[in-house]
């Protein structure tokens, strides 16, 4: 049944179509929900050369689960490329450690009072999880990570 009249939309209890500031109002929460995710893309690093740039970088922590690469950069904020090694075998695995990873960066490392923002420099930083990421807990890898961002952001380059 078509709900095109009164009657019909009481009878069959059809949702109203959202027409005027309904819509708009949707339509804002959207484009608010696309910002969130332009936010989370400029804070990644994506292209194999920035990958490159901040291996190469003078920076670097290593730790049991973890290997972090920093080098300065002049964008607006701070950016993280999260990897895996090769050593961890299972693709499920991997991806389970990359999702770790990259909450442990969303937990701690973009906050106000955050190493990274502290100094007035940005960096780009590539985390490479080792095969320990995904034995140790996530409150000891939370705490790897806050050593690391403090070595990183110390060191003098």
């Amino acid at each position: 049944m078509s709900c095109r009249t009164a009657d019909a939309k009481a009878a069959s209890g059809c949702q109203p179509r959202r027409t005027g500031r309904a819509l708009g109002a949707i339509q804002a929460a959207g484009r608010a929900l696309g910002a969130i995710q332009d936010m989370k893309r400029r804070i990644r690093l994506r292209r194999h050369g920035d990958f490159q740039a901040a291996i190469s970088g003078k920076r670097f922590y290593s730790g049991r689960a973890m290997v972090a690469f920093a080098v300065a950069s002049d964008r607006e904020e701070s950016r993280v490329g999260v990897s895996v090694s090769r050593q961890v075998k299972s693709s499920v695995e991997r991806n389970r450690a990359r999702r770790r990873m990259r909450e442990l960066v969303r937990v701690s490392w973009f906050g106000v009072d955050s190493p990274l923002t502290g100094g007035g420099i940005r960096y780009d930083v590539v985390l490479i999880a080792r095969p320990a990421a995904l034995e140790v807990a996530f409150t000891d890898l939370v705490a790897e990570a806050e050593q690391a961002v403090l070595r990183l952001s110390k060191l003098n380059s």
